[in-house]
């Protein structure tokens, strides 16, 4: 129910304060890619360091977006059902960006045409 008190909580800001820190959209887009490991995460990103990467991932962690698994030899991350369900969030993000002229610059009409099907491939999975 609805009081006074939480009224003006706006569920689109609390979501907002769980995938705005920097990173957290591009590890999630990552993970829904394949990427699962430390060092995967840092590919193609050279800001960011060792130290922030820990860090995101522990609020990540913290946050139920993501779960930590110890291998004999390594450490996985992979997406709990809470960051499963962004799935959906990341794929509109992608679309609007590409279904508009936000893009035009970098992206060809043949690109766009290319990224729309890998972007549903990756966040649009039958079991996502």
């Amino acid at each position: 129910m609805v009081t006074d008190d939480n009224a003006s909580v706006c569920p689109i800001e609390l979501a907002m304060q769980m995938i705005s820190r920097k990173w957290v959209i591009q590890i999630l887009r990552d993970m829904f890619f394949g990427k699962t490991r430390f060092n995967e995460f840092k590919e193609d990103k050279p800001g960011l360091s060792n130290k922030v990467l820990s860090h995101c991932l522990k609020d990540m962690e913290e946050n139920r977006l993501i779960k930590r698994h110890e291998l004999e030899d390594s450490i996985e991350y992979k997406l709990t059902e809470r960051g499963l369900a962004l799935n959906k969030v990341l794929y509109e993000l992608a679309m609007f960006t590409l279904t508009s002229d936000l893009g035009e610059e970098y992206y060809s009409d043949e690109y766009v045409d290319e990224l729309k099907v890998v972007f549903r491939g990756a966040l649009l999975k039958e079991d996502s």
